[in-house]
């Protein structure tokens, strides 16, 4: 069964930022950034304008015991930043087999968070994967770099709706093997 491997989430250090699990209180900082329509945009899921209820929703989602995705925020307090400057989850596809998806918050943009937290991440290898795939949008060249740099390996062209564009958004798609 797919949901057996619930697990509780661990928290995974670097030497800029903890990976933790979400907390109620990450809703305020959640619904600002992914209110901005340039984060919207990059993503699968985020609509825009972002409607009441849907970062709370998020949130109860990810403390669900029956949750199929694993939600982690990139919290910055340690380096002085904002406890919350991105998220990051793996979604259990099949015994083995997750997805990464992950976010940074505009003001964080550039700063390498992204590619430090995929990599705490395929570290720590939290829900013991075998293989992480992953989806990034063509006109997103800047998660691409992160997932090959990751060591990611380019598998092929699809497309993936957008709710934020309202439209089908071609992407690129990417697998990792481990173990």
């Amino acid at each position: 069964m797919l949901h057996e491997k619930i697990v509780t989430q661990m928290v995974l250090e670097t030497d800029r930022f903890d990976l933790r699990p979400l907390r109620r209180s990450d809703q305020g900082l959640i619904d600002l950034y992914a209110s901005d329509k340039a984060l919207a945009r990059m993503t699968a899921s985020i609509p825009h304008p972002l409607p009441p209820g849907a970062t709370e929703a998020l949130i109860n989602r990810a403390h669900s015991d029956t949750r199929v995705e694993d939600i982690w925020a990139i919290d910055g307090t340690k380096s002085g930043a904002s406890e919350l400057v991105g998220l990051i989850s793996l979604v259990r596809i099949d015994a083995g087999l997750t997805e990464i998806g992950f976010w940074v918050a505009p003001p964080f943009w550039n700063t390498g968070i992204a590619s430090e937290a995929v990599a705490a991440l395929i570290a720590a290898n939290p829900l013991d994967s075998k293989t992480m795939y992953a989806s990034v949008f063509q006109d997103n060249p800047a998660s691409a770099r992160v997932m090959t740099n990751s060591g990611f390996q380019y598998l092929g062209d699809a497309e993936t709706f957008s709710v934020a564009r309202n439209a089908l958004v071609p992407t690129w798609t990417y697998s990792l093997k481990l173990n």
